[in-house]
């Protein structure tokens, strides 16, 4: 029979599955467990919108119409305002923004950064995919406007030019931190990505193409594909033994500025 002893040793020796998750001696848990926790926190918001949407929450609909009347009539009224949100819209099209990620694949294959290189395709096409099929799934309708601007083709829920902007953005960003030494530099950097984010979403709506709401739905699903593949490797950085870092200083692979082969 087990005295209070044993099973005292027992669970030091065998600790259970929550305390190995919880314990900062085992940090691969620890991480994991934390990381996951914050990609699904991200991935709740955008849930309770997309039902929303899905239920044609009165709300939320006399929000976005709001939204969109005084922006197209303003839009309507100042063609030069179009024509710079349209030139955005264009140049940081989901398209573009992909060959750029994809030519820093390249670049970091040659540097023989292959994981590395994986996490960051890996990050587009998992978002790239999501993307359509949840427009699909959802199937809202874009805005009717009596004057349109711009027209644009397909569903509307989430924003594709949102998701795919955040996508590159949060890519981008987390390869070259460990690039750019100085502070100042670094939230410059910081800034780089959120402009693109957020004009490149809100040029949409100007546009009259897209509502808030898929927007917010773009931005959100972005920043759950780039929690969650981050969360994936920086589990997997902690089991093969390298070294801590918090991606959102450090990036997701700071060794690889200082040796091309090591990752």
């Amino acid at each position: 029979m087990s005295t209070p002893a044993t099973r005292t040793r027992d669970t030091t020796r065998h600790p259970s599955w929550r305390r190995r998750r919880l314990d900062p001696d085992h940090s691969l848990g620890l991480r994991l467990t934390l990381a996951a926790t914050a990609a699904f926190l991200v991935l709740v918001p955008f849930a309770l919108l997309a039902l929303l949407v899905l239920g044609a929450w009165a709300p939320l609909h006399r929000l976005d119409a709001t939204i969109t009347d005084a922006l197209h009539g303003h839009a309507v009224d100042h063609p030069a305002w179009v024509l710079l949100m349209r030139v955005w819209s264009e140049v940081f099209a989901p398209m573009p923004l992909r060959a750029v990620v994809l030519l820093v694949v390249i670049w970091l294959l040659r540097r023989r950064a292959r994981r590395l290189a994986l996490w960051a395709a890996t990050t587009m096409v998992v978002g790239g995919l999501l993307g359509p099929l949840l427009k699909l799934l959802v199937g809202r309708d874009r805005p009717e406007l009596l004057d349109p601007v711009a027209r644009a083709a397909g569903y509307s829920f989430p924003s594709g030019h949102a998701l795919n902007a955040t996508l590159a953005a949060g890519v981008l960003l987390l390869v070259f931190l460990p690039y750019v030494r100085r502070w100042a530099s670094r939230v410059a950097l910081w800034v780089a990505a959120l402009l693109i984010t957020v004009v490149t979403g809100l040029s949409r709506v100007v546009l009259g193409v897209h509502f808030t709401s898929d927007v917010l739905g773009g931005w959100l699903l972005g920043v759950a594909v780039v929690a969650a593949t981050t969360a994936a490797f920086t589990s997997w950085r902690a089991h093969t033994g390298l070294r801590p870092v918090r991606p959102v200083r450090d990036g997701v692979a700071p060794e690889v500025e200082r040796r091309p082969d090591a990752t």
